[in-house]
């Protein structure tokens, strides 16, 4: 199988590939820079894009499939639904797919020869080794010290490594993933959950100001400053002494302060960074259940959407590259979502049916050969 084209193109005529290296710093607003990092802070650690991350990789776990082009369609079908330490191997790939941008398949055969086990590798340990002009010539997989070289095909042409990639404008060998789009109103929707905290540890407001008014214009020194600042601190500091009375010594005088509505406005300002993180991983908001949202006229539209435009076609791009990988041993390979399967897109597949069926100009076979049956 010629995988990157080496034995389709010879010398010169092939174009030289690139990195899209950056400088690796990071941005003013101090976003996240790694993906490690990124993945912690904006879905492991944030409610918003955890649910949306679950909600589109369960989704193509979920789809059904269908394999044609070959007549052992159920073995592929067993091939591929198989569980790899504990995985679904369709989940998994749509997981790193939409976060990372790239997903990579380590195709494992038995002592027939024939593919026993697919096993998805974490992205971020797998890098592109290429050759001098640029293009990949192997794969390293790093987990710590230890380093493992794998490499795209065996001797007889088939894949050993699958690389399925989202599209990336400025790189010619990796796929962009959407969780660094996304650390910019995850970084701000976690900062204002911070900031909703701290508020409420201090009774949703700046608790005051103590002013020195001795009379005489004198100030307090810094032991009798440092003093009073650590019984503040100590006594009436925090939400367990919330709404505690103070006593105070002559001379001191307490200064409430409140912040107005406005500067109090954190929930509009974490609603707005929920929306878009939900739009960055592709979900619509009404579906998470963010307040405001009236793009779509029922709940039912707005799954619909996600289906179609964020699920299906993860799902295509995933049982391409499948189907694509296998077929050194299954020529004509084909793994499609079976559409018939898809809930949210029952009343679709019903509204087709009766115009079919209503089509008296069409033949039996026909009908069925526009229904897919």
């Amino acid at each position: 199988m010629k995988w990157f084209g080496t034995k389709a193109v010879q010398g010169d005529a092939r174009p030289v590939l690139a990195r899209a290296w950056g400088t690796g710093a990071v941005a003013l607003g101090e976003w996240p820079a790694s993906y490690e990092v990124q993945v912690r802070s904006g879905v492991m650690g944030n409610a918003v894009a955890q649910r949306a991350m679950r909600l589109v990789s369960e989704g193509a776990g979920a789809c059904a499939l269908k394999v044609g082009g070959v007549e052992d369609g159920a073995r592929v079908m067993a091939l591929v639904g198989r569980a790899s330490a504990g995985q679904g191997l369709v989940e998994t790939l749509a997981c790193h797919l939409l976060l990372h941008g790239n997903a990579y398949v380590q195709l494992m055969t038995g002592a027939d020869g024939m593919p026993a086990e697919l096993f998805a590798l974490r992205p971020e340990r797998v890098s592109v080794e290429a050759d001098a002009r640029g293009w990949p010539a192997a794969y390293l997989y790093r987990v710590g010290e230890s380093v493992t070289r794998l490499s795209s095909e065996d001797g007889a042409g088939r894949t050993n490594l699958l690389h399925l990639k989202a599209l990336h404008p400025l790189d010619d060998h990796y796929g962009l993933g959407c969780v660094g789009a996304a650390a910019g109103p995850v970084a701000i929707h976690n900062a204002a959950s911070v900031w909703n905290k701290a508020l409420l540890d201090n009774a949703a407001r700046p608790s005051g100001a103590m002013v020195y008014e001795p009379g005489d214009g004198s100030v307090l020194s810094p032991d009798q400053f440092e003093r009073v600042k650590r019984e503040m601190e100590v006594a009436f500091a925090g939400a367990a002494n919330a709404g505690r009375p103070m006593l105070l010594e002559g001379g001191l005088r307490w200064q409430a302060m409140s912040l107005t509505p406005a500067e109090m406005d954190f929930v509009g300002l974490k609603a707005a960074a929920a929306r878009e993180i939900a739009l960055a991983f592709g979900v619509p908001p009404m579906l998470m259940g963010l307040p405001g949202d009236n793009s779509y006229a029922n709940y039912r539209e707005a799954n619909k959407a996600l289906w179609r435009q964020t699920i299906l076609p993860l799902v295509a791009k995933i049982g391409a590259g499948l189907g694509q990988g296998l077929a050194g041993w299954w020529p004509g390979l084909r793994i499609e979502a079976d559409l018939d399967g898809v809930a949210a897109l029952s009343d679709e597949r019903a509204a087709l049916w009766d115009r079919v069926v209503a089509a008296d100009f069409l033949t039996g076979e026909e009908k069925k050969a526009l229904l897919g049956l």
